[in-house]
């Protein structure tokens, strides 16, 4: 996991805040069989994921508990949390699909996938930042990139 210390970043207590949602929604889903949990989580995240920070709830709600914490804290990148973000959605997405259509153990699979990752992510590795590298490091190597002088450069957000 890459953080820096920015004024454009996303504080990485509401990173935490986002992970921990996530992971404390999909678990009480689980443990009280209420796909509902999930649905609600879909329906929190996806607003962050189409129209950035602004239209977070999380982010707005962290923004207020953690004011403080945040003014020092290190930071995520917007596009990375985005990112993570749409593979939540897609991931939780695709589950609301699953117990729609009554096949309950594959959307409580893929929650859990979502579950998984933000587990890991709050002990230290993230896995869709590492999704996010590997994706631009093929995409580099596919179509490359040119910078000013005209050398192939690889430009990766952190």
């Amino acid at each position: 996991m890459s953080t820096h210390h920015a004024s454009n970043g996303i504080p990485m207590p509401i990173v935490s805040l986002n992970r921990s949602m996530l992971l404390t929604g999909i678990a009480l889903g689980i443990i009280l069989h209420q796909p509902l949990f999930t649905t609600a989580l879909f329906l929190i995240v996806l607003p962050a994921v189409l129209w950035g920070q602004k239209a977070s709830l999380i982010y707005m709600i962290g923004s207020r508990l953690f004011r403080k914490q945040n003014q020092t804290a290190n930071t995520e990148s917007p596009i990375l949390m985005r990112f993570n973000n749409s593979i939540a959605v897609i991931m939780l997405g695709m589950a609301q699909l699953a117990f729609l259509f009554n096949a309950t153990t594959a959307g409580w699979v893929l929650s859990s996938i979502v579950a998984v990752a933000a587990f890991v992510a709050l002990c230290g590795f993230c896995f869709g930042c590492f999704l996010y590298f590997q994706f631009n490091l093929q995409r580099y190597r596919l179509f490359g990139s040119k910078n000013n002088s005209g050398a192939n450069t690889l430009q990766i957000e952190h």
